[in-house]
């Protein structure tokens, strides 16, 4: 039974016993993968259209600093109390860039962190200041960045799944209630909206149409008008609604057994594309080109594509996966989901964040890794970087990959992001 909106003791124990058996279902492709998804071949990057390697550095051994104890094959990384060291540049090679580990003080975590898993982090729409976070503990929280301090909080009745600022004053957020709520950030007052037959797992903003955007494990996407507020249109969907991004006036969603939908916001009343994900296996993210020419798509595998929206044939020959978030131990390769995908919007980079714990960032044009970061604590659950590229929040957060087992405290990273860490290079010669 799912929460609902008045709720006695007895039912709040119910409903956190219902909100954890929705994580194990979420979560169960993700749990079976890791038993059989370890090979005895290395490589980083493939191409779907080229036999030739995409020239990416390879993520580096973990012989210098493996976690006392932990078993080899199957297991994340990242999940047991000791913290591995920082590790050695693996090479010198001129692939490779200088910032490959970079640590120090560009980087901070925030205080007042949620009680239980992030599920997603976004910046305000025109200021680094302000950051949006909402959790499992059914909370939304509402941080200022710069004084490293929680200025807002509201609840839902169950685990909030996503959130999204429609302007800089007021947040909506969604989740296992099943309710989509508005909250003006200024005088604290909320408003429910409407809601979903099942729990709400993606809300986005549209500014090029000025709608709001939900999609639900209810097989159903549904338009909200954020002046009035109220519903303007549901739309079924073939599956479960997993993950979804607003390309300019298109919808890009991502739903279970792999499909992938294009809409035209402007004109809802039917699909634009209809197409298969590339990957082989579940789709966890999908995030649009700030220059709305395609889309980015993540697995649980291991892998991301690279994908454009013009369907002639000329475009989509440039179109290619990769492999990434994978380590390499004992000969024995550990495939790690992907599960956050956030894009610079001034540079088209993105950076990507896995179950392995690292952040990579990403040059799609000359198909290169700019950088990959520090490892931290547990897996990497949301990226989001600020409007201007200055800044990039990174959700540290454990996922339930391995069940209820002990594992570091979930918290929000901010590190300050310069050029050299983001800006695309000039293609090898």
């Amino acid at each position: 039974m799912w929460v609902s909106a008045t709720l006695s003791a007895l039912d709040r124990l119910r409903a956190r016993e219902a909100a954890e058996s929705a994580r194990e279902l979420f979560l169960l492709a993700t749990q079976m993968y890791f038993f059989y998804l370890v090979v005895n071949r290395a490589g980083v990057c493939t191409s779907n259209n080229s036999k030739t390697d995409i020239n990416c550095p390879p993520s580096p051994p973990l012989g210098a600093h493996s976690e006392p104890g932990r078993p080899v094959g199957r297991f994340p990384a990242g999940r047991w109390s000791q913290r591995p060291s920082r590790r050695e540049n693996p090479s010198s090679s001129g692939t490779q860039s200088a910032c490959w580990r970079m640590t120090g003080s560009n980087e901070f975590k925030l205080n007042q962190p949620p009680e239980d898993g992030i599920s997603s982090v976004k910046f305000s729409p025109n200021t680094s200041q302000f950051l949006l976070v909402s959790s499992w503990d059914t909370s939304v929280r509402l941080y200022d960045v710069p004084a490293n301090s929680m200025r807002l909080k509201y609840q839902h009745t169950g685990a909030v799944l996503d959130c999204a600022f429609y302007d800089p004053t007021h947040a909506w957020s969604g989740g296992l209630d099943h309710q989509l709520k508005m909250h003006d950030l200024n005088t604290d007052q909320e408003n429910l909206v409407g809601t979903h037959d099942a729990p709400i797992r993606c809300v986005e903003y549209c500014p090029e149409v000025n709608v709001m955007v939900t999609g639900s494990w209810d097989q159903t996407v549904k338009l909200w008008d954020p002046r009035t507020p109220c519903n303007a249109g549901t739309f079924s969907q073939p599956e479960k609604v997993y993950t979804l991004s607003v390309s300019g006036d298109r919808l890009i969603v991502g739903t279970a057994g792999r499909r992938v939908l294009v809409w035209d916001l402007r004109n809802m009343g039917y699909v634009q594309q209809r197409r298969e994900s590339s990957l082989k296996y579940q789709t966890r993210c999908i995030r649009a080109f700030p220059n709305k020419q395609g889309y980015v798509l993540s697995s649980i595998e291991g892998r991301v594509a690279v994908e454009y929206l013009d369907p002639s044939p000329e475009v989509q020959k440039k179109k290619y996966a990769f492999k990434c978030h994978r380590l390499k131990e004992n000969n024995i390769e550990q495939i790690y989901p992907v599960n956050a995908i956030s894009f610079h919007n001034i540079h088209n980079t993105f950076a990507t964040g896995g179950s392995d714990g690292f952040v990579n960032i990403w040059d799609p044009f000359n198909k290169k890794r700019l950088c990959q970061f520090h490892r931290y604590p547990t897996s990497i659950a949301s990226l989001a970087f600020s409007n201007d590229g200055t800044t990039l929040a990174i959700a540290s957060s454990y996922m339930y990959e391995m069940d209820d087992t002990e594992h570091p405290e979930d918290g929000i990273f901010i590190r300050q992001v310069t050029d050299a860490e983001t800006k695309p290079k000039s293609p090898c010669t």
